[in-house]
């Protein structure tokens, strides 16, 4: 048995009632990486210390891709988020198509698109990818669910990948997560395939309930024998909350995505 795939798990999720930087040092212990949500939450001091491999945070606080004071708000935000990022290691900020309020929900919804709204957003990703050469970062960019997100711009993972492979720097890359494929797509498989060589992370979380694999319908072995059969040997982090127990949980997945 082996552990191709470097393994990490988003720490918000998990052990709800124990505070984040005990979390963070749990998933260290158990030699997991780290992911975290808003850094605003939390006690930075706390969770520089404990020295924890943190793989993935939201990259920007507020702004959207493609309209002019949206984007320069994104620009400033990412700029702030990316000092932080830098300042805990950080592995990569995530970005989504606009910013998303309580439950999800978009801000702005968009109810229809422009055939100027994917070139403008392009604009934007290059100018964060200016940023990102500059600060030594690399951002991400998150496929998202029409179901959970409806109105999302750029959503889907055909949006994501178009947007992602036509700017095509190494600042810019997919993190693919599999659980918001399989709601708006499916076919998880040929996904991976088609966003490979753009890749930075995959989250994955179970369909339905948004739990740990094994709870839900997504054969999470078989797609990571298929990611192996591929090559991919980056990063698979868990976004999903524990069905019962948290450790359980990451047993779970580790054992999913061991070969």
């Amino acid at each position: 048995m082996s552990q191709p795939f470097k393994l990490a798990a988003c720490a918000e999720m998990l052990w709800p009632d124990r505070p984040i930087d005990w979390r963070a040092e749990r998933l260290t212990e158990r030699g997991l990486g780290v992911g975290l949500w808003n850094w605003p939450d939390h006690d930075l001091g706390k969770l520089e210390k404990i020295g924890a491999d943190y793989t993935i945070m939201n990259g920007y606080l507020q702004g959207r891709l493609s309209d002019a004071e949206g984007a320069d708000m994104l620009l400033a935000s990412a700029r702030e988020t990316a000092k932080v990022g830098r300042r805990l290691g950080v592995d990569r900020l995530n970005l989504h198509g606009t910013g998303l309020g309580d439950g999800g929900l978009p801000i702005p919804r968009h109810g229809a698109f422009s055939p100027g709204m994917e070139l403008r957003a392009r604009d934007t990703l290059h100018r964060l990818c200016d940023l990102g050469e500059e600060l030594g970062v690399t951002f991400t960019l998150e496929n998202l669910n029409p179901f959970d997100h409806p109105g999302c711009p750029f959503g889907s993972t055909a949006a994501v990948l178009s947007l992602v492979s036509a700017v095509n720097r190494p600042q810019l890359r997919i993190n693919l997560d599999l659980y918001h494929t399989q709601i708006g797509e499916g076919d998880l498989v040929r996904w991976c395939e088609a966003c490979l060589p753009w890749i930075g992370e995959v989250q994955v979380a179970d369909n339905p309930g948004r739990c740990e694999p094994g709870t839900g319908e997504i054969n999470y072995p078989a797609i990571a024998r298929a990611l192996h059969a591929l090559g991919y040997r980056g990063p698979v982090g868990m976004e999903a909350f524990a069905h019962s127990d948290s450790d359980a949980a990451l047993d779970a997945f580790v054992a999913a995505f061991t070969l």
